[in-house]
């Protein structure tokens, strides 16, 4: 991972390593629309989001902390988890390749 360049870091959240394609997502998407093996990247999930967070194969939100919604239900469904970023919508693109460190808190560019 030290090839790539870091995106966003925040709070660990859940461990783990996943790679995929990011998905800004946000309160009031259509879950249709999102794709299994997703990285859910969101300001903060909510009970709504549940069945995309169920399809994704990590999650970064720019807000929360340990025991946060986001935080707790990666934990739940064992994928990584980096929450607190403050700017990971801004900063990280829709079908941008990243890879989630939920053990670092580090979310790397891949492409």
């Amino acid at each position: 991972m030290s090839d790539n360049k870091i995106i966003v870091s925040g709070m660990p959240a859940s461990a783990g390593v996943a790679q995929g394609k990011a998905r800004i997502f946000l309160p009031g998407d259509s879950l249709a629309s999102f794709e299994e093996g997703e990285i859910l990247v969101t300001t903060l999930t909510d009970p709504t989001m549940v069945q995309a967070m169920i399809k994704a194969a990590a999650i970064v939100s720019d807000l929360g902390g340990i025991t946060s919604h986001p935080a707790i239900l990666s934990r739940e469904m064992g994928i990584p988890c980096v929450v607190n970023t403050k700017i990971g919508t801004s900063k990280i693109k829709n079908g941008q390749t990243i890879l989630v460190d939920g053990q670092k808190g580090e979310v790397y560019a891949m492409d």
